[in-house]
């Protein structure tokens, strides 16, 4: 039999009426379970609030693709409580040791409101402390999925370029062999001064920096042209030198001249040369333009995370905006074109600047889905008195009448199982408003805009 004083010693009854108290227990059923005992299961319909008076208990399952093991101890109240709209329990109840609950059914809630409206306000505040909690595990887990995202993205794009570079290393080595051995030949070679000097004019020319290269179909038309002049001299091991030649535009009459000038031996050794020598300017070029992208990439990153950075500062929302679009490009490229209107004059905003970035990931992110990936980005900024403005449109399917008014609201989505929280838009609105700034959304088929309003730091001319 539960006792008043045991009820008095939980919270959410301290100090309450013995009459109240009295109700409450004979409303109620006490329960006796063992460790392992199950006291709620998943999918039943949640038609009880239980208090816990001796042991302690965990609620365990999956929400949103991801598993909970929130616990209880003694004084907890927990199940359904009052105004909750839970219909059924979400997840396992379960008793991690020997205990006692006392249950009361739900059904009886209404003469609760009635007769106990101070417990009914402190289990109201339980709700509030609960949607807390469950929210911030919801918003934790959007941003580690987003995270996860991003990186996975960011890794395909650093490895592409990180590959080129090493496949690029990896075929040098091989190239400068050839340019050595190609080198001994011309060096047993009684070459005059002359020669030497046109065979090094040559190798200059065609491995020069900054030459602008033919289109596909040249290209295609010199290696034909080439591969037959050097069969026409016997060279028909050579063929491999011509696609190298061709994309630097080596024309066939300066192959012609470089046997006519020297002969058959010394031409093919210099041509063997020169070819090396073009090769390996052909791979440092890649080298050069893989470590590039590698270099940009991490810059991008640390300047998205605002890495050795202050958290708060004067940011420049276009260069922010485009930082986004850069850890972006991996869902952009495969069909995003992505139309830019920058006001020329940098545009401040003092801003926690990781999280002004979440804010624009988020709504691009969404453009970019409700386009299927392939479709017409368009990003704005500009001064309207004292505020910046940053538009974020999409030439999409657009959002419907009916869904609009609820896409700010946490736990709202559109996609799949798994595929969205419904915390995105939220973030996007409480980061804002953190910034003292507001958010509107215009929308109709094949234009979709968002609009961020933000205080114009001042120092913005």
């Amino acid at each position: 039999m539960v006792e008043k004083s045991e009820l008095l010693r939980v919270p959410a009854f301290a100090d309450l009426p013995d009459d109240q108290i009295a109700w409450f227990v004979a409303q109620s059923q006490e329960m006796f379970v063992k460790a392992g005992d199950t006291y709620a299961r998943q999918g039943d319909p949640a038609d009880s609030m239980f208090v816990i008076l001796e042991g302690q208990f965990q609620w365990r399952g999956e929400l949103g693709g991801q598993t909970i093991v929130p616990s209880s101890t003694l004084g907890d109240v927990t199940g359904v409580l009052p105004f909750s709209r839970m219909t059924h329990y979400l997840v396992n109840g379960r008793a991690l040791t020997d205990g006692r609950v006392l249950k009361f059914p739900a059904a009886l809630f209404p003469e609760l409101v009635q007769r106990m409206p101070e417990l009914v306000k402190r289990l109201v505040g339980v709700m509030s402390d609960r949607i807390r909690e469950t929210t911030r595990m919801e918003q934790q887990r959007d941003r580690l999925a987003s995270l996860g995202k991003l990186s996975a993205g960011l890794a395909h794009e650093l490895n592409n370029p990180a590959s080129a570079a090493k496949r690029a290393a990896s075929q040098l080595r091989d190239v400068l062999k050839k340019i050595r051995d190609a080198s001994l030949e011309l060096g047993r070679r009684d070459l005059t001064a002359a020669q030497k000097a046109e065979i090094e004019r040559l190798e200059a020319a065609f491995t020069q920096q900054g030459a602008t290269p033919p289109d596909a179909l040249t290209i295609s038309d010199l290696e034909d042209q080439i591969d037959s002049v050097l069969r026409s001299h016997g060279q028909n091991d050579l063929w491999e030198l011509a696609a190298g030649l061709a994309r630097r535009n080596v024309k066939p009459e300066v192959l012609e001249s470089l046997f006519g000038n020297f002969g058959g031996d010394i031409a093919r050794a210099a041509l063997v040369r020169i070819s090396a020598s073009v090769e390996i300017a052909n791979l440092l070029h890649e080298i050069e333009s893989s470590t590039s992208r590698i270099s940009d990439l991490v810059g991008a990153i640390k300047e998205y995370t605002y890495m050795d950075q202050a958290p708060v500062q004067n940011v420049d929302v276009a260069r922010s905006l485009e930082t986004t679009l850069t850890i972006l490009n991996h869902k952009l490229k495969h069909g995003v074109t992505v139309q830019r209107d920058y006001q020329r004059i940098p545009l401040l905003v003092n801003s926690f600047g990781s999280e002004l970035n979440q804010v624009w990931t988020n709504i691009i992110d969404n453009a970019i889905a409700a386009m299927g990936g392939k479709g017409e980005l368009r990003v704005r900024s500009y001064r309207q008195d004292a505020w910046v403005v940053v538009e974020i449109g999409d030439n999409g399917p657009g959002i419907s009448p009916e869904i609009k008014p609820h896409i700010f609201e946490p736990f709202f989505t559109t996609k799949g199982v798994g595929e969205g929280t419904g915390l995105g838009l939220d973030t996007v609105q409480r980061i804002v408003k953190k910034h003292r700034g507001n958010i509107q959304v215009t929308s109709k088929p094949g234009n979709t805009r968002f609009e961020v309003w933000l205080p114009l730091a001042e120092a913005s001319g």
